[in-house]
Formats: structure tokens, C-alpha cells, sequence
């Protein structure tokens, strides 16, 4: 099959035409819907306009693809067999793409065909667990949680960056500010408090087709080895479960400490996801 491909700068456009598409699976599907929902709602933010691509047989919509500056290109669940036709169309829109991410396989496929296109060699840089929660068990650790308030915000943006460094992110104080300010103000930001430190912060996203993804999760170097992450993660994940929703996640594939956590809380593997970057 060759599918058509229509691209589009508008994500309220984009999420009429893929997101009846994505809600067949709001879990694997979480974090095209969150990055789509999050530019709708005015609290994710690019120095470049974002390129939105759905690809069609017929009638009907088959794949969902989203390139940003900050993310790269986001291909979600694509088939392989749709990545070809893509990447004849991305190599033209957006051949100065950095990265892209997806299944093991697409993801793989994508990287060397659009590496060979623009001329770029390529990289692995990253691989992640999608995880959904199962069944439950409560997490113990010293301290309390609680949301996160507006006072909080110098703290938050404190461990904020410390989580998108060691992501290898650039935050400055400015963007790690507006992304705490908006999520604070939507109740989507918890912190862990023991002796009266702020010693772990863990987030969510929207909920979306009954689906809640948790993240990101941070606690600094020096508080690590009380539980704290993994007491704050239980109770976030016990918050979603009380309305009903679906609570999901990521994990770094290179991280086995983060996976023992979650898998102790009850979340369980749905599929992996692999980045790789282009350089010239």
C-alpha cells in the first residue's frame, strides 16, 4: 500500500483528522496524544512550528507522525511498511530533523533511509519501556506527598532541570519555569516533602481517552535510596486510578533501577521505543 500523506501546522486540524485513529489504543498511542493535546492547550512550546502528519488509505487514517525542534520526529506505532512513503516526504519538509523515534524496527528503518536522503549518518541515543499499571501496591517512604503550588516553583524548577540534564536536555531557568508554572496551575506537578525538603517530583499528563501518563519523575542524586520516587510514583499512579483512568508510563531502558521501581508498583511492559539522532 502507498498511503497518502497530508502534512499540516495545525495541531486543533491534526487532532480532528488522527485522533479518532489514536484512541483505538490511548495507552501506546500516549505520547503522540499528550504532544498534540499539550500544544492545543498552549502549554508546550517550539523555537520552530511544529509539522503534523497523518497518513491515509483511502478514507481511512493509518498513521500519525509528529516533528518537532525539541522532540524531532515522533512516529508513535507506525507500521513499518509506512515508513518508506514517509520518509520520501519528511526528507523534503524537514531534512534538518535531529532525530527521530519509534518502534525498535520502524524507528531503525526510518533512520537509515533518512539518513541516506539528507546525507547524515545516525545513532542510537536512547531506548524506552512503555509501561501500564496492572495491578497495585502502595509504596512506603518517609515524608508526605502533595501537589505542588505556585510557591513551590523555584524548587520545582530546581529539580526540573536536574531531571533534563541528566536527559542530556537543555532547560534553562526560563523554560523550566513556564513548563512548572502551566502544569502547577492544572494540578499536573506533586512533590515529596520529608523534614520539610522537597526531595522528589513526579508529574502527569492529561488524561485522554481514559489513558494518564506519569512523568516525568525526579528525585536530585543526594535524596536517592529512601523510596522516595517510588512512594510518590505509587501515589500519583493511586490519584489516576481514582478516576477511573488507565495509568501509564516510561522507562529508560538503560536504567534497571527505574524499571525494578515501577514493576514493583504494579506496571507492567506494553512495548519499546527507540531514538536515534542524525549528524552530518
Amino acid at each position: 500500500m502507498t498511503p497518502a500523506i497530508r502534512a499540516t501546522g495545525d495541531p486543533v486540524e491534526f487532532k480532528a483528522t488522527v485522533f479518532p485513529f489514536l484512541q483505538r489504543d490511548p495507552v501506546l498511542n500516549t505520547a503522540l496524544l499528550s504532544n498534540v493535546d499539550g500544544r492545543i492547550q498552549g502549554i508546550m512550546h517550539d523555537p520552530e512550528p511544529p509539522l503534523f502528519v497523518s497518513l491515509h488509505d483511502g478514507d481511512e487514517v493509518v498513521g500519525a507522525v509528529v516533528s518537532t525542534a525539541l522532540r524531532g520526529i515522533i512516529l508513535g506505532a507506525l507500521a513499518d511498511d509506512l515508513v518508506p512513503p514517509l520518509v520520501d516526504v519528511l526528507a523534503e519538509l524537514v531534512p534538518g530533523a535531529d532525530s527521530v523515534e519509534g518502534t525498535p524496527s520502524a524507528a531503525r528503518l526510518f533512520a537509515e533511509l533518512f539518513a541516506a536522503r539528507v546525507g547524515k549518518s545516525f545513532q542510537e541515543i536512547r531506548g524506552l519501556r512503555l509501561h501500564q499499571l496492572i495491578t497495585f501496591a502502595e509504596q512506603k517512604a518517609a515524608g508526605t506527598p502533595r501537589l505542588a503550588k505556585e510557591t513551590d516553583l523555584e524548587v520545582a524548577a530546581e529539580l526540573f532541570r536536574g531531571y533534563s540534564a541528566e536527559l542530556g536536555h537543555d532547560s534553562t531557568g526560563a523554560t523550566a519555569h513556564e513548563w512548572l508554572r502551566r502544569r502547577i496551575g492544572l494540578e499536573r506537578v506533586w512533590l515529596w516533602e520529608d523534614s520539610e525538603r522537597v526531595v522528589s517530583l513526579v508529574g502527569q499528563n492529561a488524561t485522554i481517552f481514559g489513558a494518564t501518563r506519569v512523568g516525568p519523575v525526579y528525585t536530585p542524586p543526594k535524596y536517592r535510596g529512601h523510596g522516595y520516587a517510588s512512594a510518590l510514583t505509587a501515589h500519583v499512579t493511586q490519584q489516576i486510578r481514582a478516576t477511573g483512568s488507565e495509568a501509564c508510563l516510561f522507562t529508560d531502558l538503560a536504567n534497571p533501577t527505574s524499571n525494578k521501581i515501577y514493576h514493583q508498583i504494579g506496571y507492567r511492559p506494553v512495548a519499546d521505543f527507540v531514538g536515534f539522532s542524525f549528524q552530518l
